[in-house]
């Protein structure tokens, strides 16, 4: 019978939780978290490290579009170019092969041109030309890459401090708190210390990938290159 009295004041303790919330109208609402809400409450050093993050991505998202507009415009070449070189140098006319270097202007023509400026002087010496030439093309194709590779390593890292700075934060406010723990107090060092590692890992993960990709880019033309410096020391080597 006792127990017959429990359940029966439990129902009707809940009908009138019910009751009283369907008269408060207090609904469980559904929350939504923005990212400007994520960043405004990481802090004053979270939003140190994002600022800086957001710097070391926009810089890294402009050496790449810059890299790769002019990896783009490198790669470029006339496929009869090699095929008018040689026309020229088996004519003899080896300052038509020159100012036609001089009008493709990329890499490949700059390499062919010092090739044909050494004409009649040793293969040894020509060659060592050519391979001093590309160097100075790979590096120019190359320029400020390794920016975007020093982003890719170094944002999660500042990220990961961000993370350590919340965690030091958290853990303060515990420790001042008189060993009362609230949740409020603990919120701030909270948000600093995964707002900013999720920001360090996204800005790394981009510039990897952007890095990558001219890298990839950039080998193409160094092949491209090396191809098209072969069939010249090639052709030199023809019998006359």
């Amino acid at each position: 019978m006792n127990l017959l009295t429990f359940l029966q004041a439990t129902q009707i303790q809940d009908s009138i939780a019910k009751a009283g919330e369907m008269v408060d109208g207090a609904v469980p609402q559904e929350k939504t978290l923005r990212v400007i809400d994520l960043i405004m409450n990481a802090g004053t050093g979270g939003i140190i490290i994002i600022a800086i993050l957001f710097v070391m991505l926009f810089v890294a998202l402009l050496i790449y579009f810059e890299r790769l507009s002019a990896i783009k415009a490198a790669s470029k070449v006339d496929p009869s170019f090699m095929n008018q070189i040689k026309t020229y140098i088996k004519t003899g006319n080896v300052d038509g092969a020159k100012i036609l270097c001089q009008q493709s202007s990329t890499p490949v023509a700059n390499l062919i041109e010092k090739g044909v400026s050494r004409i009649g002087k040793p293969l040894d010496d020509i060659n060592k030309a050519i391979e001093n030439a590309g160097k100075l093309e790979v590096y120019k194709l190359e320029k400020n890459v390794s920016t975007l590779a020093t982003v890719a390593g170094a944002a999660p890292m500042i990220g990961f401090l961000g993370t350590v700075i919340g965690m030091i934060l958290a853990f303060h406010n515990m420790a001042s708190g008189g060993g009362k723990i609230e949740v409020s107090s603990l919120a701030q060092g909270i948000y600093t210390a995964m707002t900013t590692t999720v920001a360090g890992l996204i800005v790394g993960i981009i510039a990897y990938i952007a890095y990558n990709h001219l890298v990839v880019k950039t080998d193409k033309i160094v092949h491209q290159m090396e191809a098209n410096a072969v069939d010249f020391l090639d052709l030199l080597n023809e019998p006359a």
